[in-house]
């Protein structure tokens, strides 16, 4: 639950070529002037920090703090089932200890134990689940947020790639390639965050 998933999104996006149309009569030729067409006569690169954006993007600190603040209810929610549990068992022991049960009802508290015990195991398990789920939609919302902000950015910039950095991934960037602040600036500009999320986040802020 500790881990912050977001902090394992990476970003990648590829600009698209535009393609004339095909001349059926000469299938040849066709290849060969898509050939051309595909093929830039000059690569353009750009790439993007991504520790920087899960730092600064707004998305990203909003529902990083939401997402940790599920992950703490979740966490109080079975710490305090397992010391309820515990004390039950505890005491139990402690009955039986002192003979205060008969064989019958000692067995019957003991299977009601058992039971405990498995209900919070599922409840554990039901819990991760739906956790891995809510974190699953917000990295899928994340990607495509920036995919969506890259494909109009890169209209009016041309380039060819726009690659990701994350930490050692890429052996050597100029930065005279590096576009993360220009970004960072659009993503921000772009987010809307909806009535909920202010809600949750000002909350957790508090």
């Amino acid at each position: 639950m500790k881990k912050n998933l977001l902090k394992t999104m990476s970003l990648a996006a590829v600009a698209t070529l535009a393609l004339a149309s095909c001349n059926q009569s000469n299938p040849q030729a066709d290849a060969q002037a898509e050939a051309k067409q595909t093929a830039p006569t000059e690569l353009k690169i750009a790439y993007v920090e991504v520790d920087s954006i899960m730092t600064q993007y707004k998305f990203c600190k909003d529902y990083s703090l939401i997402l940790q603040k599920k992950g703490q209810n979740i966490q109080n929610t079975l710490a305090a089932k397992q010391q309820q549990l515990q004390a039950a068992a505890a005491n139990f022991q402690q009955k039986v200890q002192q003979n205060a049960y008969t064989r019958e009802q000692a067995e019957g508290i003991q299977a009601g134990l058992q039971k405990q015990s498995n209900d919070l195991q599922a409840l554990d398990q039901r819990l991760s689940n739906e956790f891995q789920v809510e974190t699953a939609k917000y990295n899928n919302a994340l990607r495509d947020s920036i995919q969506h902000f890259l494909a109009a950015y890169n209209k009016d910039k041309k380039y060819s790639l726009i690659l990701s950095k994350a930490g050692d991934n890429l052996l050597y960037a100029d930065k005279a390639y590096d576009i993360t602040n220009e970004v960072i600036a659009g993503l921000n500009k772009a987010y809307k965050p909806t009535a909920a999320t202010k809600k949750e986040t000002e909350t957790e802020k508090k």
